[in-house]
C-alpha cells in the first residue's frame, strides 16, 4: 500500500507529492506565486515608499506651522485683552 505525502518547499513554494515507501517524487507542481521581484519592481516600490514618506513629512510640517501660527495669534489676543 503506497502512502503519499504532500510537501511544500519553503524556498520556491512548490508542492511535491512523495511516495513514502519508494521515496520517489510522484508529482511536482510549481508555485503560482512570483518568488523574486525584478530589480525594477523593487526600485519602483522604494520610490513609492520614499514619496509617501516625503508627503507625510510635508503634511506634518504644515500642521506644525499651523499650530504655531494659531498659538501666536492666541498669545497676541491674550496680550491685547490685558
Amino acid at each position: 500500500m503506497a502512502t503519499i505525502i504532500e510537501l511544500h518547499c519553503p524556498a520556491c513554494h512548490a508542492s511535491l507529492w512523495v511516495d513514502v515507501e519508494t521515496k520517489q517524487v510522484v508529482q511536482h507542481r510549481r508555485s503560482e506565486k512570483k518568488v523574486h521581484s525584478s530589480f525594477e519592481d523593487l526600485l519602483s516600490k522604494e520610490k513609492q515608499k520614499k514619496e509617501a514618506v516625503e508627503e507625510r513629512f510635508s503634511q506634518a510640517k504644515s500642521l506644525e506651522q499651523a499650530k504655531k501660527k494659531k498659538a501666536a495669534e492666541f498669545f497676541e489676543q491674550n496680550l491685547k485683552e490685558k
